[in-house]
């Protein structure tokens, strides 16, 4: 699986790339994350990425051709090695949440070979200009109901609950099918050395070496940390896994929506 993630701070990546379990993923060549700075596709000495938003008010926004050359050079690079170019994700507020009833069929898609790669798109400042979203991205996708400095932290999270999910991550490809939200639960609570803990001791059942009571237990106790996050009503509810019929579709890059060209850029940027 690659990922391609458009971003103004490259080096916001690299330690993911060396670090635990997707670090180890990475450096095993399961999976390549590879970092496109906007920046480099511009034309002017200060590498100019965005302006001032017509219409005034705060903020600069991202301008579009920077961030279109960059799309397109992805596109190129996919195509001289024989890869299918995957969904254009851009990390949005206005987007569907993170959640497991999106990543399932994504995930189930890629273990399948139908989705090789994905490209992530990190904004940054006010925001993106319009018409490159319009023309260039399939998706939009949040992380939380929370504004951040910039789509990085988002495209981390992305990556990791999706990496961490492949054939050949983890050690124990059980250990991630018992996780939280996967089967719409969330996981019981887990316990280990030393068996009193501040005067609190591990349940007596997880001593008793009976397998069969133990899962019940695990499974009780999922259910009742379900249902009291479902109780609470500052929370997201737990949506059960939807799968989607059949294969995942995208844009081919030849269509007019990956290969257009965004409007020219009269005015002088001025960069922050």
């Amino acid at each position: 699986m690659r990922f391609d993630v458009i971003t103004v701070l490259p080096e916001l990546l690299a330690p993911f790339q060396v670090q635990g379990v997707c670090g180890r993923a990475v450096q095993r060549g399961l999976v390549t994350v590879q970092a496109w700075n906007p920046r480099s596709f511009t034309h002017d000495v200060h590498q100019t990425v965005d302006d001032r938003p017509y219409g005034g008010g705060p903020g600069m926004v991202m301008l579009a051709q920077p961030l279109a050359d960059c799309l397109k050079a992805i596109r190129e690079d996919l195509e001289g090695q024989g890869l299918p170019a995957g969904p254009t994700i851009l990390m949005s507020p206005s987007g569907p949440l993170l959640s497991e009833p999106w990543l399932r069929p994504r995930l189930d898609a890629s273990r399948a070979g139908r989705l090789v790669q994905t490209t992530l798109i990190c904004g940054r400042y006010e925001g993106i200009d319009q018409r490159f979203i319009d023309r260039y991205v399939d998706e939009e996708l949040r992380l939380a109901d929370v504004v951040l400095s910039g789509g990085e932290i988002a495209a981390l999270a992305v990556m990791d609950a999706w990496i961490r999910r492949l054939p050949g991550v983890l050690g124990d490809p059980e250990s991630a099918e018992q996780d939280s939200f996967v089967h719409g639960m969330l996981d019981h609570p887990h316990y280990t050395r030393p068996e009193v803990f501040e005067g609190q001791a591990v349940p007596d059942v997880l001593l008793s070496g009976h397998h069969g009571k133990i899962a019940d237990w695990r499974a009780q106790q999922a259910k009742v940390r379900t249902a009291q996050f479902l109780a609470n009503p500052h929370q997201h509810p737990i949506e059960q896994p939807i799968l989607w019929p059949g294969s995942l579709e995208f844009p081919s890059k030849n269509s007019s929506r990956n290969c257009g060209k965004s409007s020219d850029q009269n005015n002088p940027a001025n960069d922050v």
